[in-house]
């Protein structure tokens, strides 16, 4: 059997196939004398016309084969659309679709934007599925009382607390001194750099926690709370962290969240969602005598009843597209207010 040597033919631009055969020209032959056998086959070459131009016909037999290993962009696998779940607010659910399984969701805003009422609202309306949850709090600012009042089961939340304490090297007295001391340029420099050690090192426990949670499974929502975390550190996560997230989370049933200020997953978010605070409801406490005598209300004696919250869908990278507007409006209630 002999082979073949496919080249180009720079000068007419047509194909060629040279007959290895015909040119003598064997991979495993042994030539002790080179010289005399490259002589030979410049000899042979010559004297004979050892090419034949390719037909028509075998160029198109042989496109025909090549384009028969690929498979074209019709004929690819479309992956399905993941399972949304309620994200326990209906004005969420009617913008988004609710949340999806098996993807990365941001949530960024602003602080009193309304981040900790839909955590509260996801986990509450997870748990009430049946599903376990997790919070890797990154600040340590998850209130457990609040959690029970928005009516989360507890005994199926894992929650992962980021403390505040620094390695041996950098104790948590030399943190506390540089805070109540902050009366020289000096001091406030060093306040600032123990703060920003502090949270890189937080950071990196939220890092290590959510990598194990991706990897232990069996979650319906994981919820990574970095509100608290200074935007220009939560911003040196690499996005190839967050491309291993999205990753770990895609073959499973587990809704993937991250609370933060400011949005710092990039492109590896399926879903990113922007909340904002609009108007404030407050009541006050004057009695029926006070309002007949038209005693003046004191702003700081008003008590905080309802928070107006506006959610924006930034960027959606699933098929299902809102049937609305790309905003919604609901309002969060105090627990005092009822």
């Amino acid at each position: 059997m002999s082979s073949a040597v496919l080249s180009t033919s720079a000068a007419q631009g047509r194909f060629f196939v040279f007959d290895a055969e015909a040119l003598e020209v064997w991979p495993d032959e042994v030539c002790p004398d080179r010289e005399a056998s490259q002589t030979r086959l410049t000899a042979k070459a010559l004297a004979g016309p050892a090419s034949r131009q390719v037909s028509s016909e075998d160029l198109s037999q042989r496109k025909e084969r090549w384009l028969g290993m690929t498979t074209p962009a019709s004929r690819l696998a479309v992956r399905p659309a993941p399972e949304m779940v309620s994200s326990g607010i209906a004005e969420i659910d009617a913008l988004a679709g609710g949340l999806p399984r098996g993807c990365l969701t941001e949530i960024f805003g602003p602080a009193s934007s309304g981040r900790t009422t839909l955590l509260l609202a996801a986990l509450t309306a997870a748990t009430r599925r049946g599903e376990v949850c997790a919070v890797v709090d990154a600040s340590d600012a998850f209130d457990p009382l609040s959690a029970v009042a928005a009516g989360i089961d507890l005994d199926r939340l894992l929650w992962v607390r980021c403390r505040e304490e620094l390695p041996q090297s950098h104790p948590s007295a030399s943190l506390k001194a540089c805070t109540e001391k902050k009366k020289s340029d000096k001091q406030t420099f060093k306040f600032e750099q123990s703060e920003s050690r502090s949270a890189e090192y937080r950071l990196e426990q939220l890092l290590r926690a959510t990598d194990l949670l991706l990897e232990s499974g069996g979650f319906g929502l994981i919820a990574l709370d970095l509100s608290d975390l200074p935007p220009q550190a939560a911003r040196r996560i690499p996005l190839t962290t967050w491309f291993r997230f999205r990753r770990a989370v895609e073959p499973t049933p587990t809704v993937l969240l991250a609370f933060e200020r400011q949005s710092i997953a990039g492109s590896c978010s399926s879903l990113l969602i922007k909340l904002g605070s609009t108007k404030l409801g407050a009541a006050g406490n004057r009695t029926k005598e006070m309002k007949a005598a038209q005693v003046p209300e004191l702003a700081h004696a008003r008590l905080l009843t309802t928070l107006e919250i506006t959610a924006e869908m930034v960027r959606s990278r699933l098929e299902r597209k809102p049937a609305g507007s790309v905003s919604a409006t609901f309002a969060s209630k105090t627990a005092w207010a009822g």
